[in-house]
């Protein structure tokens, strides 16, 4: 199916089915994404629900900078939903990666946080994505979280994959009224104030 016709079909499709399509489609070339970040119940528990014998592989790149609540969150998640979590982290430790080029988010310079990106998320992340041979990855990113991503469509070529984003148009009370409808765990910092979580320095 060309991939303006597969656009056009998974625009009618709930978050829901845009998942299950990818899965019947890709089968053990598909996978999903995560951050463990405020909103990421929501896809895990998708995920959850249409996995069968096959436990979909979900990719977390840890960056070695998250919160101490993130990590905890993460297992607390993982366990509850019985995810295929597969951890994946860059080449380089956070400290190796400090000597050798600093502290990259301190510079204020776009060109080391680019560098930042490419080592500890990029990188790791292309990496997994060749090994485990995926032709096409879910994320749970929404169109309203960033201009960048309100240009973005439910499916778009990344690097030579297909990336599936089934939530790209909920907002945040799509988000709320399903977690609390399934009874998912909030973040330990959402109760703190934070709409959203990444590495402790950001």
């Amino acid at each position: 199916m060309p991939i303006q016709e597969a656009r056009k079909h998974l625009k009618q499709l709930s978050a829901e089915e845009r998942i299950d399509w990818a899965y019947k489609k890709f089968g053990s070339k598909f996978v999903a994404t995560t951050s463990f970040g405020i909103q990421s119940a929501v896809l895990l528990h998708m995920i959850h629900k249409i996995q069968n014998n096959h436990k979909i592989p979900v990719i977390w790149v840890d960056t070695g900078y998250l919160p101490s609540e993130t990590y905890k969150y993460a297992k607390h998640l993982t366990e509850k939903l019985s995810l295929n979590i597969q951890v994946v982290q860059s080449s380089i430790s956070p400290a190796r990666m400090e000597a050798l080029y600093g502290r990259l988010w301190e510079t204020e310079k776009p060109e080391d946080l680019e560098k930042y990106h490419l080592i500890r998320k990029v990188e790791p992340l292309d990496l997994i994505l060749e090994k485990l041979n995926v032709s096409c990855w879910s994320s749970g990113v929404r169109g309203n979280q960033t201009n960048y991503r309100r240009s973005m469509t439910c499916l778009d070529f990344v690097r030579d994959r297909l990336s599936i984003r089934p939530l790209l148009d909920w907002n945040q009370k799509d988000i709320f009224y399903y977690m609390q409808n399934n009874n998912l765990p909030q973040h330990p910092l959402f109760e703190k104030g934070y709409s959203t979580v990444g590495d402790w320095h950001s």
